[in-house]
């Protein structure tokens, strides 16, 4: 099985839940500028919610994919204040006719002071786990 891990952080804390995941899948987690080169299975996708939506490079990203490259896509992410993006996500893979996952990971995330230190160790481990669940 062949599995990629792409994400988009602006504080961080959704690149360290994509390190997870990638060490669990034996991927390496890569920004949204690397494209997907080679087909693959499975692409975690990680995200957050920026001004109520997902960040317009989530969106552009997913509009840019080749869905014969890419079998589906699960989503995760952190975020302070909303949670999942699953919605945001799957209606823009919808366009491009790529199947999501009905399965997501989420946790909290730290900004401005509010959940302070989360994505924590027992997060990564949650992400790590959930990763593992996945391709099993």
């Amino acid at each position: 099985m062949k599995i990629a891990v792409r994400y988009y952080t602006k504080t961080g804390n959704t690149k360290r839940l994509a390190e997870a995941v990638a060490e669990a899948v034996g991927a390496e987690a890569l920004p949204l500028s690397t494209p997907i080169g080679d087909p693959v299975d499975i692409l975690f996708l990680g995200n957050s919610y920026y001004a109520f939506s997902i960040d317009p490079e989530v969106r552009e990203f997913i509009r840019n994919l080749d869905k014969s490259k890419v079998g589906r896509i699960v989503n995760f992410g952190s975020a302070a204040m909303l949670n999942s993006t699953y919605k945001k996500v799957k209606a823009e893979a919808d366009k491009v006719g790529i199947p999501m996952d009905e399965r997501e990971f989420h946790c909290k995330g730290e900004f401005k002071g509010v959940h302070k230190g989360r994505p924590n160790a027992e997060d990564l481990k949650a992400a790590a786990g959930f990763a593992k669940a996945i391709i099993s």
